[in-house]
């Protein structure tokens, strides 16, 4: 259900969403569900239906990217627009436009290799650039490190914190847990995922797949012995879309 200023909207009060494209299955999602989706003005409910389309289509741009795979003491990215921090993770650098930083992982990233904590990161600051335009991205996120949760601009904090919703969505960021994982891949441990929708999730290192492919994954990583497989967890991290609407003026 969707509710607009407390009145509840059907497909047919809200417009100008093209057909046939991921933010009109979305909405669609959104309307047929039992619990409540509300929203203060349609602006509000239009920029999460493009952030997390947006979302969507970065998780695929970033699979077909060439973004390698790396521990963070392995980690690699491209100097001319990040500084390799000592921990692993990237620090923007200097006089450089965050917009065009992000972007360039997109462009070559195989020039580029993280884990999948920083994957997730990359995704919604990349979603966040093409919902803003990058004037404004630039702005509004001067100041970028990539890494994992602690890392993450405080305005975006809710996409690192799994917490359980009576729905989940297409551009929610998921969690499969391996709780019996190999200590001697500890990589291994879990894969944050963006939801895709039609039963596929992205996942840096399994690409994009349903969920018996990534458990099936997971599972090939456990100790030997191991007798409790790999889950998909019942909660996903979603970022502020009513506070992050509110920064573009909607």
């Amino acid at each position: 259900m969707i509710q607009i200023a407390g009145k509840t909207r059907t497909l047919a009060d809200i417009s100008g969403i093209p057909a046939g494209g991921t933010a009109a299955g979305i909405l669609a999602a959104m309307s047929s569900s039992p619990s409540v989706h509300s929203y203060e003005t349609d602006g509000q409910l239009r920029f999460e239906l493009n952030l997390r389309a947006q979302l969507v289509e970065k998780s695929r741009e970033l699979a077909r990217s060439g973004l390698r795979f790396a521990v963070f003491r392995d980690s690699t990215c491209n100097p001319d627009f990040w500084d390799r921090m000592p921990n692993g993770g990237f620090k923007l650098k200097k006089n450089v436009s965050p917009a065009a930083a992000v972007g360039d992982i997109f462009r070559n990233g195989g020039r580029y290799g993280t884990e999948c904590a920083t994957a997730m990161m990359i995704v919604l600051y990349g979603a966040l650039a093409e919902v803003y335009g990058a004037g404004q991205f630039d702005r509004l996120f001067p100041k970028i490190e990539l890494m994992n949760w602690r890392r993450l601009d405080p305005r975006l904090q809710g996409f690192g914190e799994l917490e359980k919703y009576p729905d989940y969505l297409p551009g929610d960021r998921r969690y499969f847990a391996n709780p019996d994982v190999d200590p001697l891949v500890p990589m291994w441990q879990g894969e944050n995922v963006v939801q895709l929708g039609g039963g596929l999730y992205y996942g840096h290192g399994v690409g994009i797949n349903r969920a018996e492919a990534i458990i099936r994954n997971l599972n090939g990583n456990r100790s030997p012995g191991a007798d409790e497989p790999a889950y998909l967890m019942d909660g996903a991290g979603r970022p502020d879309f009513k506070k992050l609407s509110a920064l573009s003026g909607q």
